[in-house]
């Protein structure tokens, strides 16, 4: 029996990590650089098409889910009154409420739901932005409107929450709050406005506050992150008049670079390869830095037209000295020399499904090994592969349709989670959990 049991030990840990699931606990994914790790994963779409495990009707959003084990969290919004229209320069009034729900990974079971009243007054007001973040046990929730929340991850019940617009004395931006709390440690990372609190850490168990530091006209919408260089950690804060680099602990500034986005729209968080750092949005705006020994950042190239690329609602992959991602400007997604800025290639095939202009054309990546998962506006879960030389599509799956309006087109903005070896993701309408199982 025991020279039995020996001989079975190695194909049960086989078992064990075979059957291992990774988990996808806030907006980018486990490390926050959109990459998925999991094993067991389909190599090509089948002819029939991705199977469906469940369907599950929600509210608005543009927030993506959270998926840690055997849960699925979300944000929503359930309009009472208002009608919704999209004038990129104008607030629309809505009153309703917000939602966070948690719902069971394998069935779509709702199993519980905290909601609050919140009224909008934003430009685009479909629906909270920012994805969950869950860390040892609890969820965090920013709402379009301001409301930081912390929930017990497995029974919904509230340990804190926070209207920042009231305590720090700040309007919400006309765009609503659309930068993704960071947890490290045991601080949680919020941009946040007003008088010297554009960025703000709390204490994730308790909400009280750690360190408030920046003063800008406008916070932006640019989500806090947080990279390593020079031996240390620098949590990078981009608001719409400088790249900011900060201790992590004390919020003191490390380095500090003008990067003015038109529109005030700093927003996709900038991306790092080695020692270089690129970021860019909307109007041509755009910069390569270089990081020395000590952790400075010192500017490279800056972009130009039919350079580069210059992005808003999808933040770009850097990889191997290429920089993949959408363009705001035209739609097109892009390829380009991390070097000198040098374009590559360009195709709207992956944005918006087809071949001319698109503004603000949109498409999430995610790296998979040597492949690429990238879901379209158009709702389309797509298998790639990424080189300097071309974008060649493997597969092409449609999950949901696009529910949502941009410049008198359809689209889906909202970024999937991938986690259990199923793509989950989201519309105005529903959640769905596609089974990615090889």
């Amino acid at each position: 029996m025991t020279w039995r049991w020996l001989l079975c030990v190695p194909m049960v840990l086989a078992v064990v990590c075979e059957l291992r699931a990774d988990d996808w606990p806030q907006w980018l994914g486990p490390q926050r650089d959109s990459v998925w790790r999991e094993t067991g994963v389909v190599d090509v779409f089948p002819k029939a098409g991705l199977p469906i495990k469940w369907r599950v009707p929600v509210g608005l959003g543009y927030a993506g889910p959270a998926v840690v084990g055997d849960h699925v969290y979300l944000l929503d919004y359930v309009k009472s009154t208002g009608e919704i229209a999209n004038n990129p320069s104008a607030r629309i009034e809505l009153t309703g409420e917000e939602r966070i729900s948690c719902f069971d990974i394998h069935t779509g079971k709702q199993l519980w739901v905290h909601a609050y009243p919140c009224n909008y007054k934003l430009s685009y007001p479909s629906g909270p932005r920012c994805t969950p973040t869950v860390s040892d046990g609890r969820v965090y929730a920013l709402g379009a409107e301001g409301r930081l929340t912390c929930l017990d991850a497995k029974t919904g019940e509230l340990v804190w929450a926070k209207e920042l617009t009231v305590e720090y004395e700040t309007e919400t931006p006309i765009w609503g709050f659309a930068a993704h709390p960071l947890v490290h440690g045991d601080l949680l990372y919020c941009v946040v406005g007003g008088k010297g609190s554009v960025a703000v850490a709390f204490k994730k168990d308790t909400g009280a506050e750690v360190w408030r530091a920046l003063s800008a006209d406008s916070a932006g919408y640019c989500p806090p992150s947080i990279i390593q260089h020079g031996g240390r950690e620098q949590l990078l804060i981009w608001h719409p008049f400088a790249l900011n680099a900060l201790e992590p602990k004390s919020g003191k500034v490390i380095w500090s670079e003008p990067l003015q986005p038109g529109y005030e729209m700093s927003v996709t968080a900038p991306t790092k390869s080695g020692d270089r750092l690129f970021a860019s949005g909307i109007q041509t705006v755009g910069a390569m830095y270089q990081l020395d020994a000590a952790g400075k950042a010192d500017v490279l190239w800056r972009g130009k037209s039919k350079t580069a690329l210059y992005s808003c609602n999808s933040p770009p992959f850097f990889h191997q000295g290429t920089v993949y991602g959408a363009d705001c400007q035209v739609g097109s997604f892009v390829a380009f020399n991390a070097a000198d800025g040098k374009r590559l290639w360009e195709t709207f095939q992956p944005t918006s499904n087809g071949t001319r202009r698109a503004s603000h054309g949109t498409s999430y990546v995610v790296q998979h090994g040597d492949r690429f998962f990238l879901f379209s506006e158009t709702g389309d879960l797509i298998l790639a592969r990424l080189s300097p030389e071309k974008y060649e599509e493997i597969s092409r799956f449609h999950v949901l349709d696009p529910t949502n309006e941009c410049f008198g087109r359809k689209v889906v903005w909202s970024h999937p989670a991938y986690a259990s070896r199923c793509c989950f993701a989201r519309n105005d309408k529903e959640l769905v959990c596609v089974d990615l199982k090889k």
